[in-house]
This record gives C-alpha cells, sequence and structure tokens, in this order.
C-alpha cells in the first residue's frame, strides 16, 4: 500500500498545476515533453519575423540573418573555394538536346557528379536553371547511378524550351553515396556538437555548382534559376537564401513550419538534410522570407504527409509579409495542387511557366510534357570511382573541430581564453536556457521518518510546467551535518532508484542506496528531464527522434539537463536549513558531462566527483556546436579552477592537461584522481 502511495505521489507532483491537457492515460514523462514542445514551438513562432514591422528594419537586419543561416549550415566561415577541377567523361547527342556527363570537385576529394542539359544549338548566353534533387534511389544491385537520374525529365523539358540545366547528385543518393542520416539513423549525436549537418554539404555544393556554371560560355549568370523537390526543395532554399546569384526561386514540397516538424512529429520522417543546427532559434519563414524580394514560387500538394498542407499556408502567410515591405507581392507566388508527396505533373507545369515569366519574360502554353528518356547507364558519369574520393567521410572534416591548444602561459591568458568560451557557450550551445535570476519553486510532498532519518520528496519547477522529482534524506541529527550530496541519476539508474526509494518507505528502513556511516552528510537526488518517472516510453527510435526535435527548437536534451542539474542545485539549497552545508555533485558517465557544465554556469556548486567521464565531446553528451569552441579536457580545467574536483576512473590524456594548469597556474583547488 504505501509502494502505491509513493509512486502516486510521485506521478501527481508532476502533473500537478503543469496545465497539461493531454489525455491522463498518456504517461507524465510524456505528456510533460510533449507540452513542452508546443510551448517552446508556440514561443519560436511568435518570435520569428515579429521583429520586422519596417523594410528598412527587415534590410538593416538582413546580411547578419543571411551570416546566421550560414553559420548554422556550417558554412561561416566559408570553405576554401578550391579549383572545381571539372571533367566530362562523356555526353549525348540527339536531335532536339545535348547531355554532358561530368563531374567537379566542390572541395578536395569531395566530388558531385552532374548531367548538364542544353538545347541541341547554343547561338547565345542561355536562362540556366539549377536543379537538385530529392532522395530518389537509382540502383542496379550496389551501383547508385545517382538520384539525377530520376529527375532527369526537368533537364529534358528545360533544354528542350531553351534553358542550360544542370542537375547535380546529393552526397545521399550519389554516385559515390555519404551519409545524410547522421542522428537520424547512426547515432551520431556528435554531428550537433560540431555544429555539422548534411544540410551544409548540399548547400556547398549548390554552391560550387553556380561556381561551375558560371566557367560555361552557354550560361546567362544574370538569368539563374533554382528548383527542386523535397530534399531538392530545400536545399533551393538554402541555396537562395546564401547565393544572391540565384535570381528566381521555385522549392517544391520543401519546407514547413516548426509546428508541423515539432508538435505534429513531422520530422520523424525527415533527412537531417532538412535542417540547420537551429542555434539562432529560428522557425523556418524566416529562411523563407531571406529569398524576397526575389520571385519566389511555394510549390505544395494538399496530401503530402511530410509538407502538411497547413505548416505551408502559414509559412507562405508569414513570408508574404516581408514581400508586402517590398511592395513586391507579385514576386510571391502559393501552388497547392493535389496529390500525395510526389513528383506530379500538375507541380511541374506551373514550375516551367513560373521560370519562363520571370528568367525569359514569357508565359507561352506548356504544350510539351517532362518525359524521361534516358537509362541509368546513358547518364552515369563514373565508370571508376576516384581513388582520392572523400564523399564517405566528409562530415569528418567539412566543420573542422576547435583546435588543440597548449595551455596558456600565463593566468591573464587564462582567463581570458576561459571568459571568451563561456561566452562562446552562452551564445551558441546554452542559447536557449532561460533566466535563472531566482531559486526554482521547491514544493515538499512527502516526509518519512526512518529509524535515524527522514525521506523526503520535493517537486522543483525547474522551468515553466516542468517538474522533476528531487528525492532528500536528511539524518536526524542535522546538526552535525556539513555536507549535502546530490546525485545525478541518469537513465540507467533512475527507474532503479525510484523503486529503491519506494521500499525503503514501505519497509520503513535505512535505504540501500545511501550509506549510514556518514553523520555529517545529508543526500540529495535529482532525476533530469526524461529519467525515472518522467521517462517518455518507446525505443530507441522515440528516443532518437525526441532528440532531434529538442535540436529543432535550438537546445539539446543533455543541454537542458544541464539546465535541470543548475536549477536543482539552487533548490536544494533553497529548501529550510538546507542553505548552510557545503554542496558537492557527484554523476556518472554522460550526466558527469552534465554535472561538469552545470558547475561552469553557476556557483552553488562547491564540489563535484565525476565517474568515468567521457573521453571527449565526441564520445559524450551533445550540446550544440561545443566541439568548435573547445574541448572537453578544456573545460574540465575550467571546473577544476573554481571547484574541488574528484575523478573517477578518469582517461589519463583527459585530465593530463588539468594536471598541467593546476602544476603551473598554482591553483588553490583540490584535485584528486582515483584509478
Amino acid at each position: 500500500m504505501m509502494r502505491s502511495l509513493v509512486l502516486f505521489l510521485t506521478l501527481t507532483v508532476l502533473a500537478s498545476d503543469s496545465g497539461w491537457t493531454q489525455s491522463s492515460n498518456v504517461p507524465p514523462g510524456e505528456r510533460m515533453v510533449n507540452d513542452y514542445f508546443e510551448r517552446r514551438t508556440a514561443e519560436l513562432r511568435s518570435q520569428c519575423l515579429a521583429p520586422y514591422r519596417s523594410l528598412e528594419n527587415w534590410q538593416t537586419s538582413r546580411p547578419q540573418l543571411q551570416e546566421e543561416l550560414r553559420e548554422m549550415l556550417g558554412l561561416n566561415p566559408w570553405p576554401d573555394r578550391t579549383p572545381l577541377e571539372p571533367v566530362v567523361t562523356g555526353h549525348i547527342e540527339q536531335e532536339d538536346i545535348r547531355v554532358e556527363k561530368l563531374h567537379f570537385q566542390s572541395l578536395p576529394g569531395l566530388y558531385v557528379t552532374a548531367n548538364l542539359y542544353l538545347p541541341k544549338d547554343v547561338h547565345a548566353p542561355l536562362p540556366t536553371v539549377l536543379y537538385v534533387c530529392g532522395h530518389a534511389i537509382a540502383k542496379e544491385g550496389d551501383r547508385s547511378f545517382g538520384n539525377k537520374v530520376p529527375y532527369q525529365h526537368h533537364g529534358i523539358w528545360f533544354a528542350q524550351h531553351g534553358y542550360a540545366c544542370l542537375i547535380i547528385d546529393t552526397i545521399h543518393r550519389g554516385e559515390i553515396e555519404g551519409i545524410h542520416h547522421g542522428t537520424y539513423q547512426y547515432g551520431m549525436w556528435w554531428w550537433n556538437s560540431r555544429g555539422y549537418t548534411s544540410a551544409g554539404i548540399e548547400a556547398w555544393n549548390s554552391i560550387r555548382a553556380l561556381d561551375y556554371l558560371a566557367t560555361r560560355r552557354e550560361v546567362d549568370m544574370d538569368r539563374i534559376g533554382i528548383t527542386g523537390r523535397s530534399g531538392g526543395g530545400v536545399y533551393s532554399w538554402w541555396t537562395a537564401v546564401i547565393d544572391e546569384r540565384i535570381k528566381v526561386v521555385v522549392p517544391v514540397a520543401g519546407m514547413t513550419d516548426l509546428q508541423n516538424q515539432v508538435v505534429d512529429g513531422v520530422v520523424d520522417g525527415h533527412c537531417d538534410c532538412m535542417f540547420m543546427v537551429n542555434t539562432y532559434r529560428w522557425d523556418f519563414p524566416k529562411i523563407a522570407a531571406l529569398v524576397a524580394p526575389r520571385p519566389l514560387l511555394i510549390a505544395n500538394t494538399d496530401k503530402d504527409s511530410i509538407f502538411p498542407l497547413d505548416g505551408v499556408i502559414r509559412l507562405h502567410s508569414e513570408v508574404r509579409k516581408i514581400y508586402e515591405l517590398y511592395d513586391a507581392s507579385d514576386q510571391l507566388g502559393l501552388l497547392i495542387t493535389e496529390g500525395p508527396h510526389k513528383d506530379t505533373q500538375d507541380l511541374q507545369v506551373p514550375t516551367f511557366r513560373w521560370f519562363n515569366r520571370f528568367l525569359k519574360q514569357s508565359q507561352p502554353l506548356i504544350d510539351i510534357p517532362a518525359q524521361k528518356r534516358f537509362s541509368n547507364q546513358d547518364l552515369y558519369v563514373f565508370q571508376e570511382f576516384p581513388e582520392d574520393a572523400i564523399n564517405q567521410s566528409i562530415q569528418e572534416t567539412f566543420v573542422p573541430p576547435a583546435p588543440l591548444r597548449p595551455p596558456p602561459a600565463n593566468a591573464t591568458d587564462w582567463d581570458d581564453q576561459k571568459m571568451q568560451w563561456l561566452q562562446s557557450l552562452r551564445e551558441k550551445s546554452f542559447r536557449s536556457w532561460p533566466q535563472f535570476e531566482r531559486p526554482p519553486v521547491t514544493r515538499n510532498t512527502l516526509n518519512h521518518s526512518i529509524p535515524g532519518a527522514t525521506l523526503s520528496l520535493y517537486a522543483i519547477n525547474v522551468q515553466q510546467r516542468i517538474q522533476l522529482p528531487l528525492y532528500v534524506l536528511i539524518p536526524d541529527r542535522s546538526d552535525l551535518v556539513e555536507e549535502l550530496v546530490l546525485t545525478v541519476l541518469d537513465e540507467l539508474n533512475g527507474n532503479e532508484f525510484h523503486q529503491a526509494f519506494q521500499a525503503a518507505i514501505q519497509s520503513n528502513t535505512w535505504p540501500r542506496f545511501a550509506p549510514q556511516d556518514q553523520p555529517k552528510k545529508a543526500f540529495a537526488w535529482i532525476a533530469p528531464r526524461g529519467v525515472g518517472p518522467t521517462t517518455w516510453e518507446g525505443g530507441t527510435m522515440t528516443n532518437t527522434q525526441v532528440r532531434r526535435r529538442f535540436m529543432l527548437l535550438g537546445e539539446t536534451l543533455d543541454s537542458m539537463r544541464v539546465y535541470d542539474i543548475i536549477r536543482a542545485a539552487q533548490g536544494v539549497r533553497a529548501i529550510p536549513s538546507m542553505g548552510r552545508f557545503k554542496l558537492r555533485v557527484e554523476a556518472t558517465g554522460n550526466m558527469a558531462v552534465n554535472a561538469l557544465y552545470a558547475s561552469l554556469f553557476h556557483d552553488s556548486i562547491d564540489r563535484l566527483e565525476l565517474t568515468r567521464l567521457p573521453e571527449n565531446h565526441r564520445e559524450g553528451p551533445d550540446y550544440l556546436n561545443v566541439s568548435k569552441i573547445w574541448h572537453l579536457h578544456e573545460a574540465l580545467a575550467a571546473c577544476s579552477q573554481t571547484h574541488d574536483l574528484t575523478l573517477n576512473q578518469a582517461d589519463e590524456q583527459l585530465v593530463r592537461y588539468t594536471r598541467t594548469l593546476h602544476r603551473t597556474q598554482d591553483w588553490q583547488t583540490v584535485l584528486s584522481i582515483n584509478p
């Protein structure tokens, strides 16, 4: 009976005063995270384009916004524009068109395979369309012929009607197949930490494709358009925003808003290449609006399950406000046709008419349909892959990590560098944290006496409607207590701990998780969001999609767990009589890194005991962009400068830097390292 009562009280703590509206049969952790996503999405939506109420204000902000988007794509600073080394490997001659099979290198060893469609006879520079492909597949056995093959009919139509059209393969479905699904499929959460997204590669390859087109005598660079559908639709947005050589844009089924992606769950069906690393916490209409005032046709079908109609209409409505500031409403179009997520003729014909209108200043009737005519082998570029190709490993180098730096020579240099690091982290990794000037509300919901101590359960409101359980054990002789030990629970021990807490109350005995022979210590345990009672149900894929939603909101699950630990440290000190104790925080594995970062951003923690720290940020929890700023061994040293620190089972290479600084900087804190 008592065990059931404790479980009931815990769940009641998490649900009371929360304002949750979901059905009561939804588990509390799932209700909490869904409610959180709704509120945070609404917050970003309300902030998206609201500040830009005049054309002057928008135009003043626009260059900075373009720079921020470049950064979120991993393109700020720009990669080097190295020689393209273009090679035409073959061509197809027909009575009405000519097709060149070619490749170029957007970076040394990063091969882009492409087909260039031209009219049979070219007498002057032509209006030109860069066609960027979606995730179509053209394979025979293990051989990929590139997704340019399924989209060939677009290039054929353009060439038939007096255009040049370059269709480029993507990394993921190209002839040399690389990786798009780093977080979605392969658990490469370090992409977030590196500030890398496969969207950046596709944007860069498109920009270099424009560089290639600029070398061709057949191309009129003053009349360049871009289009593509699905993945190619979103690459059209990226490229047009950051490269203004693009004059006309038709993204087809390429973008919707955060409401669809995060709240409605559309992100579950999308590749990583659809998203920037959302450092600056944008909703997607801000990206789309940066195309203004250039001619833009937003095209979609009404039954597209991964670009839902309601989100596309909301996006268009927001973008229209910016076009109206320019008095350029006639440059913005919305095309909605009937159908699913598919490359239909109903979408193709208005797209062709849009390019005719704005690249050729002509609107003839479309009397020739776009039709395929070539086999996979016809359009294949490589017969043998180049040995120096880096397509399959480009994610390792495209966004470089922070350089490895020797320890600073003196205390001034170290303090200056540390201040810069922490400022960058606040802006680039933990930007989404709410302000925490005051301690959170900590509400006592259960006190139970056991021999020699009192077990208590508290609810901490760490964030609006985010309530987490805080378990506390205080010895009866609290006057002897000098130190409070706050343990951060993790996914491995959160549920086990909660069961042990219930068992201790039910049996009226000292809990097995707290030592009895330390009368000078009180104990507390915090379960950050997603741990113990606030766990959301589902397997690995559910957890993957939850974590991807956090990134779309400009944060990560673990960056918010760092925030939870900070608020727990504040909250436990706000409990009557507990504020006088020294506070030691203990954590293991990835939670040890979270606790380390919590200590860097709030002074309520006096000492840390960290066990089995990961060797580096790549192996540890992900925070946006952190690996571009510094390394884990530098974070460890920064913590050790101001906190007594005990490390258990730590890698020697990880701690060597901290040892050196302790010795050369004469820090007065205590550093203990145990095998």
